[in-house]
């Protein structure tokens, strides 16, 4: 039987897990923004993306989000001169790593705000539920 609570539960629910690994990825990625390679020439961080998909859930019988994958961002590294520095190449250039702080913060945004979304889609069906209980209780 076709619980519509529980179909916006298991929907919210899933939604939360995807945000949180992207809540998590970019953090990673806003860390690792400076983070060049340990040695001369070696590659620094490279930035992480994550890949979404839905998938039928029978039982909620609606789309659910999950995480694809956590796949590493192909753009070019960005190349500084700096001879002085430890990771530099034979021509001077330091490899930092391919994140853009300002997107970075843009996704960071936008991930928090879909999680607070989720987050009260939860609290309403569960507002929603134990009104139900008590109705059924006078």
């Amino acid at each position: 039987m076709f619980d519509p609570l529980n179909a916006t539960l298991s929907i919210a629910s899933h939604g939360l897990r995807a945000q949180t690994v992207r809540l998590r990825v970019v953090s990673e990625n806003l860390a690792n923004a400076q983070s060049t390679g340990e040695t001369a020439g070696a590659e620094p961080y490279r930035r992480k993306v994550v890949n979404f998909k839905t998938e039928y859930d029978r039982a909620a019988e609606a789309d659910l989000v999950e995480v694809k994958s956590i796949a590493r961002d192909k753009k070019p590294f960005v190349r500084v001169h700096e001879p002085g520095h430890p990771a530099a190449d034979q021509t001077g250039y330091v490899q930092y790593p391919n994140v853009n702080p300002l997107i970075e913060l843009a996704d960071l945004r936008e991930a928090n705000r879909t999680y607070e979304a989720n987050l009260e889609v939860v609290k309403q069906a569960r507002s929603m539920t134990m009104r139900i209980i008590d109705l059924m209780r006078s």
